[in-house]
């Protein structure tokens, strides 16, 4: 048999938390294996301008930002592959990861493969996503000053986005399929109170409108069938995330579908492997969190690695 390729640390995912972990474990001398995934680059590849990432006074693009992370890993000799890991193998020492029909040994494993905003799933979103369709107040409600917008969500994560977007909105229209809120009664209370929200009952986006940027949005009444144009310069799609876990189903703890670790650490339920970003955060969801995880991730690895003779 061919002797499988054997490193000390193997990096799912080429998101903030997978290259910020790349870096500091090549910088180690660790020659970190990372297999960037298909999305590679995470969700700020689908970013337009990042304006809240340290050390970027005149904004950056989201898909410039992974570029520079990737070419910093990159230089301290991080080996990143345009690969998705298929398979991965927990329960024996050195792990299993499997790309296809490569095969990989890994001394420690850093899990970075992120979450993925669930969408409403209609060509319209799909194409403006960027462009005014955001899944990100804290990302982008800046750049809607002085504007109308849209809001798609029942639970607290819609009506957290909502509040926070009426520091640059004139209006938040907060748009639900069902006739009541999922939210907690105080995030509710905060949201009815608050002047600058309304909410349209009973509702879903048809489509989005707008050419090149959004410019409002079609809906349908899905009790009576009634259409209805809301004009707005962005849409909020704010009805979740789904953490991209199923590889690690069955092999490491999950709450909720996260991956659980020893904070204030990165180790999961199994020793040697380790986790960061979106797919731990269920809470901030942010490129500078996941950069900062993926940074503790690496260090534990490091530490991992040594106290075993590596």
């Amino acid at each position: 048999m061919p002797r499988v390729d054997e490193r000390n640390v193997v990096i799912l995912g080429s998101g903030p938390a997978g290259l910020t972990a790349a870096l500091y474990a090549a910088r180690a001398n660790l020659r970190p294996l990372v297999l960037k995934g298909i999305d590679a680059g995470g969700q700020l590849m689908l970013t337009t301008e990042v304006e809240n990432f340290p050390g970027f006074p005149d904004a950056v693009l989201g898909p410039e930002l992974m570029e520079k992370m990737e070419k910093q890993a990159s230089r301290f000799d991080a080996e990143l592959f345009h690969q998705e890991a298929t398979r991965v193998d927990l329960s024996s020492y050195p792990f299993g990861v499997w790309s296809g029909d490569e095969e990989w040994r890994a001394r420690s494993v850093i899990i970075a493969t992120g979450a993925t905003a669930n969408m409403l799933g209609i060509e319209s979103e799909r194409r403006l996503l960027g462009h005014g369709v955001s899944t990100c107040a804290t990302c982008d409600g800046f750049f809607f000053r002085g504007q109308e917008l849209v809001v798609v969500g029942g639970g607290d994560s819609a009506l957290e986005e909502a509040l926070f977007l009426t520091r640059f909105a004139t209006r938040v229209t907060v748009v639900h399929r069902r006739d009541q809120l999922r939210a907690s009664k105080i995030m509710q209370d905060r949201a009815f109170a608050h002047e600058k929200i309304s909410f349209v009952w009973d509702s879903v986006i048809e489509e989005v409108l707008g050419d090149g940027s959004v410019a409002g949005v079609r809906l349908r009444n899905v009790k009576t069938a009634a259409a209805q144009e809301l004009s707005a310069a962005g849409m909020f799609v704010a009805i979740g995330h789904s953490p991209n876990t199923k590889l690690f189903d069955g092999q490491v703890e999950l709450r909720n579908g996260y991956v659980v670790v020893d904070e204030p650490g990165s180790m999961t339920s199994v020793e040697g492997a380790f986790a960061a970003g979106d797919v731990v955060d269920m809470v901030y969801r942010q490129a500078i969190t996941a950069a900062g995880m993926g940074c503790k991730a690496a260090i534990d690895a490091e530490r991992f690695l040594e106290a075993r003779g590596h």
